[in-house]
C-alpha cells in the first residue's frame, strides 16, 4: 500500500457535482492498493498515520497525532499511486490491484483508521471519477509506502 498524507485545514471530494466527502482541519489521504498488499499492510498503514505527529503543539513544534489535534480523515482510493513510468510516457497501472481486491482493502482500511482515531472517516466514492479540493497546510505532505517501512 502507499498513500500520500497531506495535513489539511479542509478538503473535499465530489462526485457528479455533489459533495460527498468533507472534513475540516485533518488528513487527506490518497490510498493505492497493489495486488501483494494484505490486511496486515491495511493495519499497519492506518496505525502509523493515526500515530503520526505532524500537528503543531503548543510551541510550534510538530508533536501531536491526528487525535491528539481533534483532526479528521479524508480517505481516497487512488491506484494511480502504482504508476510506472520508467519506459514511455504513458505510465502503466499494472501494479494497481484490480477493484476485487483492493475495493474490500479500501474499506479494511477506513475501518480500521475509523476504530484508531475514534471517529468515521469520511470517502470518496471507490471507482468513480472524482473532484478533490483540499487546503494544505504547511504544506505538509508525507508518502508511505508499507513494503519500505521506514
Amino acid at each position: 500500500m502507499r498513500a500520500i498524507i497531506q495535513r489539511c485545514l479542509s478538503a473535499s471530494v465530489t462526485v457528479e457535482n455533489q459533495v460527498v466527502g468533507k472534513i475540516d482541519k485533518g488528513f487527506l489521504v490518497l490510498l493505492g492498493i497493489e495486488h501483494s498488499d494484505t490486511l496486515e499492510d491495511a493495519e499497519w498503514l492506518s496505525s502509523k498515520i493515526a500515530q503520526l505527529r505532524v500537528f503543531d503543539d503548543k510551541v510550534g513544534l510538530m508533536n501531536l497525532s491526528i487525535q491528539e489535534n481533534d483532526g479528521n480523515i479524508l480517505s481516497i482510493s487512488q491506484f494511480t499511486l502504482h504508476a510506472k513510468t520508467k519506459k514511455g510516457n504513458r505510465p502503466s497501472f499494472i501494479n494497481a490491484a484490480p477493484p476485487e481486491i483492493s475495493k474490500p482493502l479500501y474499506e479494511k482500511f477506513n475501518e480500521l483508521l475509523s476504530q484508531k482515531i475514534g471517529k468515521p472517516v469520511e470517502t470518496g466514492i471507490f471507482g468513480a471519477h472524482m473532484l478533490i479540493s483540499l487546503v494544505n497546510d504547511g504544506p505538509v505532505t508525507i508518502f508511505i509506502d508499507t513494503k519500505n517501512r521506514e
